[in-house]
């Protein structure tokens, strides 16, 4: 799984001119679910987003305080478009992102995680495989990438040496 995760002073999701969620200060994050994600990743990356420090304490120390810390909320937005390749031509390749019913699934798995290791009514939803309008006041700016379960990029196996030809 891959999130984008920024702080925030506001942020909300439109949906067919309905605003359906919206939060105050806290962070905003867009989530991709890749083929191969388990909900282990879904999980690992919650937790990531609830305890990650992108606020100062109130003695000035930097990076010391978590969205919990600082009471602030969560808004989650599915957003496929994170595992996009742009390596060929200029149209985005999704075919790193996972589809259908099972990235719904793990994306409200992730989701279902964030809510239960905070409180619910801190964590708002966009809604999935809609088109969004997304609105955010950008806090410092402090945006951060942050991935699970990052698959190891495999290595060829080297050829065994041939022996010397004999002439």
């Amino acid at each position: 799984m891959k999130a984008i995760l920024q702080r925030v002073l506001s942020a909300s999701v439109t949906v067919e001119k309905e605003v359906v969620s919206s939060i105050g200060k806290g962070v905003l994050v867009f989530a991709a679910v890749a083929p191969g994600d388990t909900e282990k990743e879904a999980e690992s990356l919650a937790a990531k987003v609830l305890k990650l420090k992108l606020w100062d304490d109130d003695t000035g120390g930097r990076w010391k305080k978590s969205v919990m810390d600082i009471g602030g909320e969560v808004l989650c937005v599915s957003q496929f478009t994170l595992l996009a390749s742009t390596k060929k031509g200029n149209k985005p390749d999704f075919h790193g992102a996972m589809g259908g019913d099972e990235a719904k699934r793990l994306y409200e798995h992730f989701f279902n995680k964030v809510q239960q290791g905070y409180t619910n009514e801190r964590v708002k939803n966009g809604v999935f495989q809609a088109m969004m309008e997304v609105a955010l006041v950008n806090d410092g700016p402090v945006t951060l990438e942050l991935s699970a379960g990052q698959k190891p990029i495999p290595t060829p196996t080297p050829k065994p040496a041939e022996p010397p030809s004999e002439k």
